[in-house]
C-alpha cells in the first residue's frame, strides 16, 4: 500500500491553500469582513455555503489515491483470483472515498437492479427448484439477502434501520454547536460593546448540515444491506458512481479557474491599461477564439489527446493515470476556451479605472505600470473576478455533463455524472425503463448547480457596486 498522486490531485490541494490564504486575507481586511458578512446574512446563501462546503469535502476525499498493491493482498491472506462475492478489493489505485465505500465495490451483482431491490430488475433464465429450466427474476448476490420470511418486508427493514443513522447525525450537529457554542462565546467577549453586528442564520447552516450528513449516514448505512439507488448494466452500485462522480464536477468548476484566471487577469488588465497595439493584437486573439464554436475546438482537441494517448501508452502506469491526464487535458481545454468573456469584461473596466484621478496621480508621481496595476487597477477588479468565477462554476459543471453526454468528455472510465448520463440513453429505452442512474446523475448534478447559482447570484448582489444594496 503506497501514495500515489495524480496531476489533478496536487491540482486541487493547490487550489485549496490558495482559498485558504485567501480566506485569511478576508479576515485581515475590515472591509472585506463586511461584505462576507453581508453575504451569509442570507439564508439562502448560507444554507447554499453548507451544500457547497459538502461537496468540496468529497471531491477532497477523492483527491487523494492509494495502491494496492501485492503486499496488501498477502497480508490481508488473499488472493488475486478471488471469487466476485469476496470482500477483497482487486489490486489497484483507489482514493481514499472509494476505500470509505469499498463495499460497494465488492458487492457487486450481475446486471440491473431497482433500488432497495431483492432480485434483478428483468428476467433470466436459470434452474428452479425442481431442477427445471424456467424463467425468472433471479434473486441478488447482496441486495436484500440478509432478510429472513420473518422479517422480509424491506420498508420495515429500512425502517428500523433509520435509527442508527440518525442518531449518529444528531450526534455530529450536537458534537458541532457544542464546539461552535464555544468559539461564539469567546468572541463575544472579546468584541466592543459597541459594536454589534448582525448575526448570522447560523440555525439555518445547522439544519441544511444535519439535513445532508443524515441523508448521507442513511445511505450510506443502509448501502451495507441494499443497493440504494439500484446497479448499473454490469452491476456496479450507482449511489457509489454518484458520489464518486462529485469529484470531476467539483475539479472541472474549481481548476478551469486556475487557467482562465491568469489568461484573463493578464490580457484583460494589459489591453485595458496600455491601450493601442496591445490592446489590438488581445482584442484580435480573443475575437478569434470566439468565432470558434466551442464545442467543435474542445472535441477536436480531445480527439488529438485521444491519439497521443492510444500511441503512447508506456506513458502510464495505470489507467487510472491515464483517466487523470485525459481529465487535466480537458480542463485545460475548457480554461482555454472560457477566458474571453472575463477578459473582455476587465478590459472594460480596466479602460475606465484607468481614467480615475488616483490613476492620474499615481502617474504623475512616476509610478510604473506593474505597481499602478498591482496598488489601484487590480484591487478594483476582485469583485468583478469573484462574481465572474462564482458564476461560470455552474457552467462548468453542466459543460461537462454535455460534453461527455456527446462523447468528448471525462475518459468513459472516470466517474461523471456525464457518463451516467450518457449511458442512461439505451437505458431509458429498454422496457422496463432503467431509471435509476439518470435519476441519480440529475439529483446530485441539480443541487450542486443549484447551490453554486443561489450563492454567486448573492454575491453579486452584494459585491457588484452597480447594485442598489
Amino acid at each position: 500500500m503506497s501514495m500515489i498522486w495524480l496531476w489533478t490531485d496536487l491540482m486541487v490541494w493547490a487550489l485549496l491553500g490558495v482559498i485558504v490564504l485567501g480566506i485569511r486575507s478576508i479576515l485581515k481586511s475590515e472591509q472585506a469582513r463586511k461584505q462576507w458578512h453581508k453575504i451569509f446574512e442570507s439564508r439562502i446563501a448560507m444554507a447554499s455555503a453548507v451544500v457547497l462546503l459538502f461537496y468540496l469535502v468529497f471531491a477532497l476525499m477523492g483527491s487523494v489515491h492509494i495502491k494496492l498493491d501485492h503486499n496488501a493482498y498477502e497480508q490481508s491472506g488473499s488472493s488475486i483470483k478471488e471469487s466476485p462475492a469476496n470482500s477483497t478489493l482487486p489490486i489497484g489505485v483507489y482514493s481514499l472515498l472509494e476505500l470509505s465505500m469499498s463495499h460497494l465495490i465488492t458487492h457487486s451483482e450481475r446486471t440491473y437492479s431497482a433500488p432497495f431491490a431483492t432480485h434483478e430488475y428483468s428476467t433470466s433464465i436459470g434452474l428452479d427448484g425442481d431442477g427445471q429450466v424456467a424463467q425468472g427474476y433471479r434473486p441478488l448476490i447482496f441486495g436484500g439477502q440478509h432478510l429472513t420470511p420473518e422479517n422480509g418486508s424491506v420498508l420495515w427493514d429500512v425502517f428500523t434501520k433509520s435509527l442508527l443513522p440518525f442518531m449518529v447525525a444528531l450526534g455530529v450537529i450536537i458534537f458541532m454547536v457544542v464546539i461552535h457554542g464555544y468559539f461564539r462565546f469567546q468572541a463575544f467577549a472579546r468584541r466592543d460593546i459597541n459594536e454589534t453586528p448582525k448575526a448570522l442564520p447560523w440555525n439555518t447552516a445547522y439544519v441544511t448540515f444535519f439535513t445532508l450528513t443524515l441523508l448521507f449516514a442513511w445511505f450510506y448505512y443502509l448501502s451495507y444491506f441494499y443497493h440504494v439507488l439500484g446497479t448499473d448494466k454490469v452491476g456496479q452500485d450507482v449511489f457509489l458512481q454518484s458520489v464518486k462522480s462529485i469529484r470531476t464536477g467539483v475539479l472541472i468548476g474549481l481548476l478551469t479557474t486556475l487557467v482562465m484566471l491568469p489568461l484573463a487577469l493578464i490580457l484583460g488588465i494589459s489591453a485595458g491599461y496600455f491601450k493601442g497595439w496591445v490592446d489590438d493584437v488581445i482584442q484580435y486573439l480573443y475575437t478569434t477564439l470566439n468565432s470558434i464554436p466551442g464545442v467543435l475546438l474542445i472535441a477536436a482537441a480531445v480527439l488529438v489527446m485521444q491519439v497521443i494517448i492510444s500511441q503512447h501508452s508506456d506513458w502510464f502506469g495505470s489507467t487510472e493515470e491515464r483517466a487523470d491526464l485525459r481529465l487535466l487535458f480537458l480542463i485545460f481545454i475548457l480554461g482555454l476556451t472560457s477566458w474571453t468573456g472575463l477578459c473582455r469584461l476587465l478590459r472594460a473596466e480596466t479602460l475606465k479605472i484607468s481614467q480615475i484621478e488616483f490613476v492620474s496621480a499615481a502617474k504623475s508621481f512616476g509610478l510604473g505600470p506593474i505597481k499602478i496595476i498591482k496598488n489601484h487597477i487590480l484591487p478594483n477588479l476582485m469583485h468583478l473576478v469573484l462574481i465572474a468565477l462564482v458564476l461560470d462554476f455552474s457552467g462548468l459543471v453542466l459543460a461537462e455533463a454535455v460534453l461527455s453526454y456527446v462523447g468528448v468528455g471525462v475518459d468513459p472510465t472516470t466517474a461523471s455524472w456525464g457518463n451516467m448520463i450518457n449511458q442512461a440513453r439505451l437505458e431509458m429505452a429498454r422496457e422496463p425503463m432503467v431509471w435509476w442512474s439518470l435519476f441519480s446523475a440529475f439529483c446530485f448534478m441539480f443541487t450542486l448547480v443549484l447551490a453554486a447559482n443561489l450563492f454567486s447570484d448573492r454575491v453579486q448582489t452584494v459585491l457588484d457596486p452597480r447594485r442598489v444594496h
